[in-house]
């Protein structure tokens, strides 16, 4: 290998496979709004970030309470007729039945109504079909048990809307049905009395993004301002709201938002004796609310609020490991009762369930791991997808593990195992260039049932298909994937220096909670940090402190990385990519970092010297062919990459500022720390490291 290229040869340390990708900085922008908003300009460039960029925007974004809601009867067509047939049932005595299912989304929304209802004075049962037996979803089974028992009204939660087959057998015994919902419209509508769902409304509603709890939620409070008794219901119907929307993953902006917001500041004094048990089990503490840190006068009596983290990370997977590997009507049971010892009885058997799945993922995922390592890891640029069966994997847990292999790898994960000799059942999990329900649908001729979206989605196919799978999969996985895609992608917001990062920065933040998907946790990075402290604690995490010298001044902060131990020990120089998370220990509160990723940083990463002769290649970036170089400019070296509209990016190593332009008199500095300079500049050296002598 040539001298001048030594210096590009493989590192030493091994780091994640990541594309960052952040976010344009508007810098005019974030301080005209911080005049109108009051807070930082670093606060208001993640507005910018999350499209709220107008001062109407920011401001309704900011104090979600001013938001003007729809009434949910303008809104949901059959809303109305919904009420009636309850009011109908409970007035008559008539017998009510509940179709549930066995996620969070699923049981909080069964919970929501029957202690809705029995509040009310019906009479209701429930039933949620097995997730190994039948999966998802009412069936015709549970329609001739209901009619058995003697039901009149079947009411479906998180479910129904597919179920196209199943409303017909009710109908034909004379069963009256609604259907609450949030998943996608199908061609073909059941023909229930009356379908609540979101999707059926306009994209521009308020309401469109609520999940199952939600539509749930929606219709038992509808059904108790018609009786007068919306006081009775409306803090409990809030807090299981808000477990289920955020465990569900929906969206936390519009009606979301709003509702999401109260319900976690009710949820550390819950009415629901269950919830006090769960919370009591899962160590999860409030956190002094927004409310009361800009105003300590306030009179809330509730001072303390959760954060979606503390049931995204700590409440919801107790709840959703009932769902995958146990019976629901624990959860059921913990979210209805009225007597202590059962709600602690039940909590305890939440948490031992959680152990138990914790440790089958573990398994699950060392073994995975494993097996990609050996088989798949040198196919998978050719693949670009990778699709993993195994026998004795327990189905509800592999689309966990699925998430850890895409994070892991950085492509799309198709993960199965045997139901018996003849069938495979499994889950999917997607990347951002990927669209997982659409290669499914590619496959449509190869599968039993399937379904998903564009993130996720779940299988089942005859053994005999399947290697066929395999090279569909990758077929379809060739047509819309490069191989820059083949990296876990990686959001940044803004950069923030280590002096910035503070207690006073981080109450700041709160205004942006809730957080969740379509309004993700602020991510930060901060370059060429020096890692002054790194230890593996617990199973496989790395601890760590970093430092930064600004104005003469060196600033420290701790963090922690997550399942980290492939990359330990980090370099010593580092640019940092992480959240932000507050740390109560013995009564000291302190902010830390959660790495999620990290780079050699520009003075390190793009460093290279020119001895006698420049060298050169070509490479392809984007579907765009490029020229690059490492030429002598003067005492030192210098990368220079031509691009198909021959302007050229000028390099110096150790220089985070380069040129760009057709020549030199014309050129303009940019960042190269930012895409898409950063990433052309890694494909180039990447290329150039293969060139021999």
């Amino acid at each position: 290998m040539p001298d001048e290229l030594k210096s590009l040869s493989p590192r030493r340390h091994r780091l994640p496979k990541q594309r960052w990708q952040i976010y344009p900085q508007k810098t005019e922008l974030a301080q005209k709004l911080a005049m109108v908003t009051n807070y930082s300009p670093l606060i208001n460039q993640l507005l910018i970030n999350r499209g709220f960029d107008s001062p109407l925007r920011a401001q309704i974004f900011l104090n979600p309470q001013s938001l003007t809601l729809p009434e949910p009867l303008d809104e949901f067509p059959d809303l109305a007729l919904s009420v009636e047939l309850l009011q109908n049932a409970i007035t008559t005595n008539s017998k009510i039945a509940i179709c549930g299912d066995y996620d969070a989304d699923g049981m909080t929304s069964t919970a929501l109504l029957l202690r809705s209802l029995r509040t009310f004075g019906a009479d209701v049962d429930y039933a949620i079909p097995s997730r190994m037996q039948e999966g998802y979803g009412i069936n015709q089974r549970i329609i001739e048990e209901f009619y058995d028992e003697g039901v009149n009204l079947i009411l479906t939660v998180d479910n129904g809307i597919a179920a196209f087959e199943p409303i017909a057998r009710a109908k034909e015994l004379g069963l009256k049905t609604i259907i609450t919902d949030h998943h996608d419209i199908p061609q073909q509508l059941p023909r229930a009395d009356a379908i609540l769902n979101p999707k059926l409304l306009p994209e521009t509603s308020l309401y469109r993004g609520v999940a199952g709890v939600g539509v749930a939620y929606i219709l038992a409070m509808s059904l108790a301002e018609s009786l007068g008794r919306a006081e009775e219901i409306s803090d409990t119907m809030l807090e299981l709201f808000a477990l289920g929307t955020i465990a569900d993953l929906a969206p936390l902006v519009g009606v979301n938002r709003t509702w999401v917001k109260r319900g976690l500041r009710l949820l550390p004094k819950s009415q629901i004796l269950g919830v006090q048990a769960l919370i009591q089990m899962a160590g999860v503490q409030g956190r002094v609310s927004q409310e009361t840190v800009n105003n300590p006068k306030s009179k809330i009596q509730n001072s303390k609020s959760l954060k979606p983290d503390d049931i995204g990370f700590r409440l919801g997977p107790r709840i959703n490991a009932i769902g995958r590997i146990g019976d629901p009507q624990i959860v059921i049971e913990l979210f209805t009762t009225n007597d202590m010892g059962i709600a602690l009885e039940r909590a305890m058997q939440c948490e031992a369930t959680n152990a138990r799945r914790q440790e089958m993922c573990e398994e699950i995922g060392k073994q995975a791991i494993e097996i990609v390592e050996t088989e798949y890891v040198a196919s998978l640029k050719d693949d670009r997808v990778l699709v993993i069966v195994e026998p004795n994997w327990h189905h509800g847990v592999i689309g966990i593990v699925a998430s850890r292999l895409v994070e892991r790898y950085g492509v799309p994960v198709f993960i199965a195992t045997y139901e018996d000799d003849k069938h495979i059942r499994g889950s999917a999990r997607g990347i951002p260039e990927f669209h997982v329900f659409e290669a499914l649908e590619y496959c449509d001729d190869l599968l039993g049932k399937y379904g998903g979206h564009k993130a996720a989605g779940g299988f089942s196919l005859s053994v005999e298909n399947l290697e066929a799978l395999r090279q569909r999969l990758s077929e379809f996985a060739n047509q819309c994937l490069e191989l820059q895609h083949l990296k876990p992608l990686l959001k940044i917001d803004t950069l923030a220096n280590l002096n910035q990062v503070n207690s006073e920065f981080y109450q700041q933040l709160n205004a942006l909670e809730p957080c969740g998907i379509d309004n993700p946790n602020p991510v930060f990075w901060t370059p060429n940090v020096k890692v002054v402290e790194q230890q593996i604690v617990g199973k496989g995490h790395i601890k760590f402190t970093v430092a930064q010298i600004i104005d003469e001044e060196q600033y420290k902060i701790k963090g922690i990385a997550w399942r980290w131990r492939d990359y330990f020990p980090l370099p010593p120089r580092v640019d940092i990519a992480y959240k932000l998370k507050e740390n109560n220990f013995n009564g000291n509160t302190s902010i830390e970092l959660e790495l999620l990723g990290v780079r050699l940083p520009s003075s390190s990463q793009f460093f290279f010297t020119y001895n006698d002769k420049p060298v050169r290649t070509t490479f392809e970036y984007n579907h765009r062919q490029y020229i690059c170089g490492i030429y002598q400019n003067g005492s030192s070296a210098e990368l220079r990459i031509k691009s198909p509209e021959n302007n050229i990016l000028a390099v110096k190593p150790g220089h985070g500022i380069g040129l760009f332009g057709i020549n030199r008199e014309q050129a303009v500095q940019v960042d190269i720390s930012q895409p898409p300079y950063h990433n052309i500049i890694e494909a180039a050296l990447n290329a150039l490291e293969l060139v021999r002598s």
